[in-house]
């Protein structure tokens, strides 16, 4: 193989790099070069579902990105850590296998995307699915390379938080990620015997010794190169002062980068909008003003309240109690090693529980100092999080220079939108039901924040602006649609306007939020991306009997939701 000349040249390893880079070079004869900025994958912490906590906060793993201060977060810049290691967020995300409803793909095919409705992506979910445990297999994959698995951790306060949901309309023993998203549960996870499986494990690990497959880690893409309006190949260095080198790609570029590095690298090599291009200083090769536009984000605000009465994480977490959840863990045994951040979900609407759910609720039988991940509350404590799904707030990404090492301005607009404002503010006010509903009242001793005090729409919005977080959820901003859309920035074969051999498939091509965690809508996207870039049909539609899909869940029946 050619060091430098390539059929496929990938940039990031991520939920979707890791895919593509398995399936182009699954016929041993395409040439594939996978580069990722960061290093390999090989601390332990990237392994253990519990070591979250350690990962995030490491640099050498992660893009240490932060917003813009904003209105809606209070002046605040926040935290929007992503992945930067093989597996990308992958590897250090809360690892929740969400789908979300299915209007979510026909509003994406109806906003002039051919051939992405729910009846379409469905056959690229249950590809990359392995599902261990129920599910029905019309829907469901079994035979992909990722495990989706049940939890098989148990709390008092989780079992007592689906009860008390119920109560409220939420039933339990749903599949969320079955026919009807509604009710409450246990999440779904991508975890495995105890351990953590990302995109780089389930999809490159096993592929690596492959001759075609060529994966550089410690890749920093610094420019696309172009001939003309054709992206012939990429430059990248290991580091700011480190020579550069190209790489060429016979067929196609394909731009895995992520929501916030996709359009950041798009506009440093000079695509997108011309005013923008030209303040930083970088020639026009092809003035397309969407790149970096149409950010959206899940915003989150937490409750916490202080437990009596019941073990908690935060007891879990210290002293010799840790020690046993350790050997517990070891044991292959359930252990608070091997859970996600958020244990348990609810899914409704806020206005009638009948309808099909507007925001989601994240359970965690535990609590954060500030109500953010990281450090655990010195008292016990459990959270419970909600947010919006299909937010109507959007923002932009934009380069701030020409220096590739810089990160670019990210800025949300978290609850610029009065729907938004009016949804987080009804939220807050059904999760504050939620916790003093038996039976998890009976583990209350009272709600830490928002204080009781805290009662009128004002009052709540104020609470929601200065303490609500991101769910880490950036997507958009190279959004799908067709190619007279000011806003889109790929056609339906997710192909770059205006310029030849040039794909995006990640995050960013997302015309509209999913009502999910977004990491099972990417490998979904990256499924599909592969069929596409190697021209081969399409895999066969699902066929979606209407009797099979509730009221409000079916592929053409939920645009209202």
């Amino acid at each position: 193989m050619d060091d430098n000349q390539f059929d496929y040249v990938i940039v990031g390893a991520g939920a979707a790099g890791c895919i593509l880079a398995n399936r182009l070079s699954a016929d041993g004869r395409s040439t594939v070069c996978l580069l990722e900025a960061g290093p390999a994958d090989r601390n332990l912490y990237l392994h253990i579902p519990g070591g979250f906590i350690k990962a995030v906060s490491n640099p050498r793993y992660t893009w240490q990105f932060r917003t813009e201060p904003g209105e809606g977060s209070g002046g605040r810049r926040i935290s929007i850590i992503q992945g930067r290691t093989l597996g990308g967020s992958t590897a250090i995300n809360g690892l929740i296998y969400n789908r979300g409803q299915a209007a979510d793909y026909d509003g994406w095919a109806d906003a002039g995307n051919p051939g992405w409705g729910f009846a379409d992506v469905l056959p690229y979910f249950k590809r990359s699915e392995r599902r261990v445990g129920a599910g029905d297999p019309s829907v469901r994959g079994i035979d992909g390379e990722l495990p989706i698995t049940d939890c098989d951790w148990r709390s008092p306060l989780c079992d007592a938080f689906i009860s008390a949901a119920g109560t409220l309309g939420m039933p339990a023993g749903i599949d969320y990620n079955g026919h009807r998203q509604r009710g409450a549960g246990y999440y779904q996870r991508w975890i495995e015997n105890g351990w953590r499986v990302s995109t780089a494990k389930a999809f490159l690990a096993p592929v690596r010794g492959r001759g075609n497959l060529h994966v550089r880690t410690h890749a920093h893409v610094t420019k696309l190169v172009f001939e003309a309006k054709r992206a012939v190949g990429v430059q990248f260095v290991a580091g700011p002062d480190a020579p550069s080198t190209e790489v060429r790609a016979r067929r196609e570029v394909i731009l895995c980068a992520g929501a916030a590095n996709t359009p950041k690298l798009l506009q440093i090599s000079g695509v997108g909008s011309q005013t923008l291009i030209e303040g930083i200083g970088v020639p026009l090769v092809h003035r397309l003003d969407g790149v970096g536009e149409n950010l959206r984000d899940h915003y989150m605000v937490r409750l916490v309240a202080r437990a009596r009465n019941v073990e908690t994480i935060n007891d879990l977490a210290q002293g010799p109690r840790l020690w046993r959840e350790i050997a517990r863990w070891a044991l292959k045994r359930p252990s608070i090693l091997a859970i996600s951040p958020s244990v348990a979900f609810g899914f409704t609407n806020t206005q009638d529980p009948n309808l099909d759910a507007d925001i989601q609720l994240n359970f965690t039988p535990g609590s954060y100092k500030e109500s953010r991940s990281g450090v655990l509350d010195s008292f016990p404590g459990f959270t419970l999080g909600v947010y919006q799904m299909r937010p109507k707030s959007v923002g932009y990404v934009r380069a701030r220079s020409a220096r590739p090492f810089e990160h670019p301005e990210i800025q949300p607009n978290y609850l610029a939108h009065e729907e938004d404002r009016r949804t987080v503010i009804d939220g807050i006010r059904l999760a504050r039901r939620i916790l003093e509903t038996e039976p998890l009242a009976r583990y209350c001793e009272r709600i830490e924040f928002p204080p009781d005090t805290s009662t009128s729409d004002d009052e709540l919005l104020d609470f929601a602006r200065n303490l609500g977080n991101t769910a880490y959820h950036p997507m958009g901003t190279c959004r799908m649609g067709p190619r007279e859309s000011p806003t889109s920035v790929v056609d339906a074969e997710l192909r770059v306007h205006g310029v030849h051999g040039l794909r995006i498939a990640d995050a960013s091509v997302m015309p509209a939020m999913p009502s999910a965690n977004i990491g099972a809508a990417v490998f979904m996207i990256a499924e599909k991306a592969a069929d596409l870039i190697q021209g081969r049909n399409t895999a066969t539609a699902a066929h979606v009997d209407s009797p099979a899909w509730p009221q409000g869940t079916g592929p053409r029946d939920a645009r209202a939701a």
